[in-house]
């Protein structure tokens, strides 16, 4: 078995949930600035139809599966990811690191007032935890706004960044981004995961996220999301097809 697999011209790494946080503990000890992405079907389909976004997912530091129609691809491929490693999860991982380490966070999108009241949250489950500050998603990614939230951010100097803003996004504005922010070890691309730790909105519960049924549920409560989940039949054809 080898150690990746390719989906959609993307290199994903075959490690067990333990794993990765181990990987993730590496690089924090051993580099500066390091990128983690959670590719999901839909970022995979779109990375197939642009070289661009494959190459910008394939530069991050760590790729981590989150989908459960990624998992049923590698099985279908033959080199089967062993669990789903869903960016949320995976980052509150990091947050139980980054309290016991003392680290900081900055946590980046959402609409405002969102990170602030995630932030909130987040402490009131992490005592310790210390987020150095917050900055909702609504600015302009390339002119005089981006550069004042940078410096925001610099002035923070946190260890480790979130940015929340959708794929592709989030991940571009990393790329663009982070060599301007010298305190950050590691960022991480995470969508919608400040309105989950808002409260503003619910995940599925823990035994529909068991069944790997967690996509249905939030297709249930957003119905614009079908249209993505519909995407999941091609996705599997297009990969299995390679």
């Amino acid at each position: 078995m080898s150690e990746e697999i390719e989906i959609m011209s993307v290199k994903i790494p075959i490690m067990t949930k333990d794993a990765a946080i181990d990987r993730i503990e590496s690089l924090l000890d051993s580099k500066k600035g390091v990128r983690v992405f959670t590719p999901n079907p839909e970022m995979l389909l779109a990375a197939k139809d642009s070289s661009a976004l494959a190459q910008m997912l394939n530069s991050a530091d760590l790729l981590l599966p989150d989908g459960i129609g990624v998992k049923i691809v590698s099985h279908m491929l033959g080199n089967p990811i062993p669990e789903r490693l869903s960016g949320i999860d995976m980052a509150f991982e990091l947050l139980k690191i980054a309290e016991t380490r003392r680290l900081s966070v900055f946590l980046l999108g959402g609409k405002p007032t969102v990170a602030e009241r995630a932030a909130e949250k987040l402490v009131a489950d992490l005592p310790s935890l210390n987020i150095c500050g917050t900055h909702h998603g609504y600015f302009d990614k390339s002119g005089k706004e981006n550069q004042a939230v940078a410096e925001q951010i610099r002035k923070a100097a946190p260890d480790l960044l979130f940015v929340c803003f959708g794929f592709p996004a989030q991940e571009r504005w990393i790329c663009e981004n982070l060599d301007s922010l010298p305190s950050v070890s590691l960022a991480m691309g995470l969508g919608g995961s400040l309105d989950v730790w808002s409260g503003d909105k619910k995940r599925a519960p823990k035994l529909v996220q068991r069944l790997c049924l967690e996509w249905l549920w939030r297709a249930s409560l957003e119905p614009k999301r079908l249209k993505i989940f519909i995407e999941i039949p091609r996705f599997l054809y297009l990969a299995a097809k390679k």
